[in-house]
């Protein structure tokens, strides 16, 4: 699915204006950083992988930037912990 952009956000709306997906990534650490704060996915389209791919819509632009993520909401926390290819990006926690 291609998605369309905003700052630190990616979407998706039907032809009405309807959100479909989203996945909002604020900037954290003066910028170096982003924090998954939200996904979203419409019950019409669970269960096809939107929601992953937003996700790596964000690591693919992390990369790109050479910015590291924080996974901070439920689904983009399992994401991390299932996906070792993301780990050169994952922010490191504050021990503590």
């Amino acid at each position: 699915m291609e998605f369309q952009s905003e700052p630190n956000r990616f979407f998706q709306t039907d032809d009405d204006g309807k959100l479909l997906a989203e996945v909002t990534f604020p900037d954290i650490d003066n910028g170096d950083a982003y924090v998954i704060d939200h996904t979203f996915v419409d019950p019409s389209l669970r269960g096809q992988g939107i929601a992953a791919q937003l996700v790596k819509a964000v690591v693919d632009l992390a990369r790109q930037e050479h910015k590291l993520i924080e996974p901070l909401c439920p689904y983009a926390k399992h994401a991390f912990e299932v996906t070792p290819e993301y780990a050169d990006v994952l922010r490191p926690t504050p021990e503590g």
